[in-house]
């Protein structure tokens, strides 16, 4: 019979708030020799760099990173390492959650589980098993088994895609139509630069052109003060 690897986990732990990692990395040390965190990353970009640079076994990653969808950088992840990733997230919607495992997570786990389940969870993806609760397990093989391709789920998958910012963005932008940049900049307490860089990415995932045609699609959609 073979005996199991007595290597650690190596894990890399990705969040954009220092005192999460730091408390992160205090909860795997407590599970020393077993695991070790083998770096951090407060954004994407340093995530994919430090993934492929020190090949880890897991990722343990947060759902929403400086104000965007890291669910979108997961196939980016699988491309540069062989790491499982597991989503630990603070977000309860079941959409969410599905979305992550479609998108090729190993595993939810909410951040306000004791430490032994997030470290039972860590184990149990490292062991190349799923981590979900039945229900949730049920829906995604649902959708893996009959998935829907009509207009209604592509624009509900589209609009699950927008963050919680994104949203708040959109019902600005909405209330201010006709509002410069600069006004809904100041509104939203941002930069100019960095309400560019949101509404970048909120056309790209609606698939919209500029402010007028995302107008129409939220409108269209319900995506206005009753969203926020």
């Amino acid at each position: 019979m073979t005996q199991p690897s007595q290597n650690p986990i190596r894990i890399l732990l990705v969040d954009d708030h220092q005192s999460v990692l730091w408390g992160l990395v205090k909860l795997i040390e407590s599970a020393s020799p077993s695991m070790e965190v083998i770096g951090t990353a407060a954004d994407m970009p340093n995530a994919l760099t430090m993934a492929q640079r020190e090949q880890p076994d897991i990722v343990l990653l947060d759902v929403d990173i400086n104000g965007a969808n890291s669910l979108d950088s997961i196939s980016d992840l699988t491309k540069v390492t062989e790491a499982r990733v597991l989503i630990l997230t603070g977000v309860r919607d079941t959409e969410t959650h599905d979305r992550a495992m479609l998108a090729g997570a190993r595993g939810v786990v909410n951040k306000a589980e004791s430490a032994e389940i997030i470290l039972k969870a860590i184990r149990v993806v490292h062991q190349g098993e799923i981590w979900l609760d039945r229900a949730a397990t049920g829906r995604v093989f649902s959708r893996l088994l009959h998935p829907t391709n009509g207009p209604a789920s592509r624009d509900a998958v589209k609009i699950a895609s927008l963050t919680s910012r994104e949203r708040e963005i959109v019902g600005v932008i909405i209330d201010h139509g006709r509002s410069t940049n600069k006004q809904i900049s100041a509104h939203l307490r941002m930069s100019e630069h960095t309400l560019r860089n949101h509404l970048t990415s909120i056309y790209a995932k609606l698939e919209v052109g500029n402010r007028l045609e995302l107008a129409i699609y939220a409108l269209k959609h319900g995506l206005g003060k009753s969203d926020r």
